[in-house]
């Protein structure tokens, strides 16, 4: 059994010099299944989600678990646990040196079957995510390994639970990033106080929360399921009609031969629960539905009912008519389409006003939390955002389903961040990151574009041909979406944006840049801008740009951390972002970042990211206020929204 913590503790890395690698265009596993878990006639869903117990390695013994069996018996008989809660990050829930602990951790509990499930269907394990790495067993038989966290991952269980009794499920997580992980990261043994230690080290600058962090699942299945659902969605007649393309993939066979026809009946429902559109499709398992009077989906503030959906329901039927399955999802009908100066939803140019985000917050770091995901997208609306980045890693599927149901564009970001040495198993798994997360999301109404990384080193000769073959890989995989990346290098060093649909740079001006220096920050934005699309020709986005501001923090004049300061870079950005509009090509503002967020310790950083329009208890900074009312502005000349009636506070009555 190959563990990547083994390659880490030997030194075992690939350094790579500046001469371009040749790369191969390899393939890559594709992704089966993995349909979110929805109760229906045919399905049942029962949660995992609760307090498991826990256990931490030894950081120089990481495969101790693996050597001495621990998934054989309860973890409580191999060593002492801890209480510890799924879903969540596990760094912060403990007052020891848990935060930093590298390496393997074990989780594992108990949960009953009931006797009617050992009845004719499958029973399926499913994981919304853990990262980095995991192992899990069931009654002490492995059933699935998974290398990718920010993604979920399945295994067949039928034939190894116990029926009607008691199961024990066991978890190895390891968070250990080296080179060829997707993000990357870097292992050393460095001497301490007590002799030697084992440091993780990376370069992005957010923490490398780690444990299982969204939710468990067990959900069972016919015997014969629909284990595939794509959609597709496109409007004609100047959007009065509508059209709903759907491919079904199934799996298994039903018992008796001669009744294996197996066909769909697809049924379409508007939010009232209407039938507005019905058909039968034949073996292939796809078709399409006429849907007259569409309502489109449509992003926040760009029409007066935004994110509309419809309910699409899939029968899968034997050939005499017996009901084997049924799955549902929700459905938004909307076109995109893009040029060489703008991108367009349903016929109408967009532009982009929103964020870079992490998923973070206190205690649980990136676990999933629906009251946190609930405050969010709420502070989303009240600020006029229609838009926000996956930074930088896909989010949690529950978030994505609001961002359907609110109208909130997404451009979907993989994992791959400060991505540098390009190596051949580097591509590998960066490919397989795209795949699994297209798989994922590629039905969602509010995923309008695909980011294949963040902040690349795409200054070397082999950016050029990896980035190549990702992007060539993605569209191969989704034409209906463009493609973007976040790039921090300049222009004139980048070799990845040629083979991207739209530009996307991330700049600091007066921070990393010119610091403090808020008169080089407007014609610098306009600049860079203008040079980008001058190079490719293509609709550039300011993915990136802010300062970090310690809440409460007054200085006057402007000085850097204080909330003046974040206040007057927004405002000259704003300056540079109105003036490169009237260019035709200049197509959205993203802020980094939403909320204040955790890093790994650093004298630069006071408690985490200050970046944040938001503290991290998601309580406004002064700056929120100033964006406001610019978010507001922007749907009101471009979209002709209402101005909530609170943005402006009275002062006075003015006479002339």
């Amino acid at each position: 059994m190959a563990f990547s913590f083994f390659s880490l503790v030997t030194g075992l890395y690939v350094l790579h010099s500046s001469i371009a690698l040749l790369l191969l265009n390899k393939e890559v596993p594709i992704t089966r299944g993995m349909l979110y878990p929805r109760e229906s006639e045919t399905r049942e869903v029962h949660s995992l989600d609760g307090i498991w117990n826990f256990v931490r390695s030894d950081p120089d013994n990481p495969t101790q678990g693996i050597r001495d069996k621990w998934f054989e018996k309860d973890l409580s008989k191999s060593q002492p646990t801890i209480p510890m809660p799924v879903p969540a990050s596990y760094n912060d829930i403990t007052t020891d040196n848990l935060r930093d602990h590298v390496g393997t951790v074990w989780y594992d509990r108990r949960f009953f079957v009931p006797r009617s499930w050992r009845t004719d269907q499958r029973v399926w394990l499913r994981f919304g995510s853990v990262h980095y790495e995991a192992y899990v067993w069931v009654n002490g038989k492995r059933v699935v390994k998974h290398e990718m966290g920010h993604l979920p991952f399945e295994a067949e269980v039928t034939d190894v639970l116990m029926y009607g009794s008691e199961n024990r499920i066991t978890v190895m997580c390891d968070n250990a990033l080296i080179q060829t992980s997707v993000p990357q990261g870097k292992i050393t043994e460095v001497p301490n106080d007590n002799g030697m230690t084992i440091v993780q080290s990376y370069t992005f600058d957010f923490f490398n929360y780690a444990g299982i962090h969204r939710s468990v699942h067990l959900y069972t299945t016919p015997k014969t399921l629909i284990e595939e659902v794509k959609v597709t969605t496109n409007l004609k007649n100047q959007n009065a009609d509508g059209e709903v393309s759907y491919s079904v993939s199934v799996k298994g066979s039903v018992v008796n031969e001669a009744d294996n026809d197996l066909h769909i009946q697809a049924n379409l429902y508007d939010k009232e629960g209407l039938l507005v559109a019905n058909a039968t499709s034949d073996g292939k398992l796809e078709g399409e539905l006429q849907v007259a009077e569409v309502k489109p989906w449509w992003p926040y503030l760009m029409h007066p009912d935004p994110g509309y959906l419809y309910q699409l329901e899939i029968k899968l039927l034997a050939a005499n008519e017996e009901l084997l399955d049924v799955y549902r999802l929700k459905v938004g009908l909307r076109t995109l389409s893009w040029d060489q100066t703008q991108f367009l939803i349903n016929g109408k140019s967009v532009y982009f006003r929103g964020f870079g985000r992490h998923e973070d917050s206190d205690i649980r770091g990136k676990g999933l939390d629906n009251a946190l995901m609930v405050r969010d997208f709420n502070l989303l609306k009240w600020i006029g955002a229609n838009a926000y980045r996956t930074s930088h890693y896909p989010y949690s599927e529950e978030s994505m389903q609001f961002a359907d149901e609110h109208g909130i564009m997404i451009i979907d970001e993989c994992p791959s961040v400060d991505t540098e040495n390009f190596s051949q198993e580097l591509l590998g798994k960066h490919k397989s990151s795209l795949e699994q997360l297209i798989h994922r999301d590629r039905n969602h109404p509010s995923v309008v574009m695909w980011s294949i990384a963040n902040e690349p080193r795409t200054g070397s000769l082999t950016a050029d041909s990896y980035f190549s073959l990702v992007a060539n890989f993605t569209r191969s995989l989704d034409k209906t979406r463009p493609i973007t990346a976040a790039i921090a290098t300049p222009y004139t060093k980048d070799q990845a944006g040629r083979h991207l649909d739209i530009i996307s740079f991330n700049r600091y001006n007066a921070w990393y840049t010119n610091t403090g220096r808020l008169d080089m920050v407007t014609q610098n934005v306009i600049d860079e801008a203008v040079a980008w699309n001058k190079a490719y020709q293509k609709p550039v986005i300011m993915s990136e740009y802010g300062a970090d501001t310690l809440e409460g923090l007054h200085i006057q004049p402007a000085y850097v951390w204080s909330e003046e300061f974040q206040m007057e870079v927004f405002s000259r950005h704003f300056k540079a972002f109105d003036e490169l509009r009237k260019k035709g090509w200049f197509i959205g503002e993203f802020v980094w970042n939403f909320a204040d967020f955790k890093t790994a310790q650093s004298y630069t950083r006071v408690g985490g990211n200050k970046k944040g329009v938001f503290t991290r208890a998601r309580q406004p900074k002064a700056v929120a206020h100033l964006l406001r009312k610019r978010y507001f502005a922007l749907g009101r000349d471009l979209d002709q929204c209402n101005i909530p009636e609170d943005i402006f506070i009275y002062i006075a009555e003015w006479k002339s």
